[in-house]
């Protein structure tokens, strides 16, 4: 069972973290960059296939030389045996059109394997296009939303568990052949169910700690000759996507407005116990500690 998961660096949007220039533009180059959060999903689901039925798990992304570090922490994740970069100044200012006909062409370059996972957005445009613009660009099934999964190798099937237009509410189980596309749900909730499941997950956590220090070992860096795609294509040139405007990101206050409460007056705290006892009320009814 050969698996493959997409994954993207993005900004930290951290407070502290993101740098803005003086029109309140996102500075990328000094802002630090991690992981997209909604590509854990991905990696969980990839990795519960793993555990349950063997075989080989790839992780792929398509950025700057940065996003080794990105690839690192994923392989750390879903304890990936390969790791591919897809890199190249050609590549630089892609939409998700572009980025799509990039990362296909990558993927029939290493082989199509039976399942390809994609987290469902991501946090810095927020389309959810690439996944599934890929998955188009290699004429597979596709199933999104997905909460849970099951494979069935001999019959070369995939049923998966996923919510009807992203209401969590509603449920349906749908199947398909392999090999197929995931679109994992942040909703997603990996299930290892028997001993062995547990314990060959152990093995693996250990055995990944081991190799995600040597990770450039495993690690193919591609330009675009090496997956012979057209400059044309990918990219800004390739980019039919046209943003007719941009509104600045504001800037977070330099400092907070806090007020100084001596522990000494009773009346100053009972104060701080009237301001806290609504949201106290709020975290109980909704189950909370």
């Amino acid at each position: 069972m050969d698996t493959l998961v997409l994954t993207k660096g993005v900004p930290d949007f951290r407070e502290g973290k993101v740098s803005f220039d003086e029109d309140g533009h996102l500075e990328r180059g000094k802002t630090p960059t991690v992981m997209n959060p909604n590509d854990e999903h991905a990696l969980q689901a990839a990795l519960q296939t793993r555990v349950q039925h063997g075989g080989n798990v790839a992780v792929m992304s398509m950025g700057p030389p940065g996003y080794k570090d990105v690839l690192q922490e994923a392989m750390e994740s879903v304890y990936a045996d390969e790791l591919f970069l897809i890199s190249d100044r050609e590549m630089a200012a892609a939409d998700t059109w572009a980025t799509a006909i990039t990362l296909s062409a990558a993927i029939e370059e290493m082989g199509v394997p039976d399942l390809i996972f994609a987290g469902f957005k991501t946090a810095d445009g927020e389309t959810g296009h690439t996944g599934p613009q890929t998955c188009w660009c290699l004429d597979m099934p596709l199933i999104t939303h997905v909460v849970a999964l099951d494979v069935d190798e001999d019959a070369g099937r995939v049923r998966a568990k996923r919510l009807v237009e992203g209401d969590i509410s509603e449920m349906e189980t749908v199947e398909t052949d392999l090999p197929a596309f995931i679109v994992a749900d942040p909703e997603f909730d990996p299930s290892y169910r028997t001993a062995r499941h547990r314990l060959t997950l152990k093995d693996l956590r250990e055995t990944a700690r081991e190799r995600a220090a040597e990770f450039e070992d495993v690690l193919t860096v591609w330009d675009h000759a090496d997956i012979n795609v057209d400059p044309d294509y990918i990219g800004l040139d390739g980019s039919p996507t046209i943003v007719s405007s941009v509104d600045p990101i504001p800037k977070p206050p330099a400092e907070r407005e806090a007020t100084m409460v001596d522990p000494e007056d009773a009346d100053a705290m009972q104060s701080v116990v009237d301001e806290m006892r609504p949201l106290a009320s709020d975290v109980a009814a909704a189950g909370g500690d």
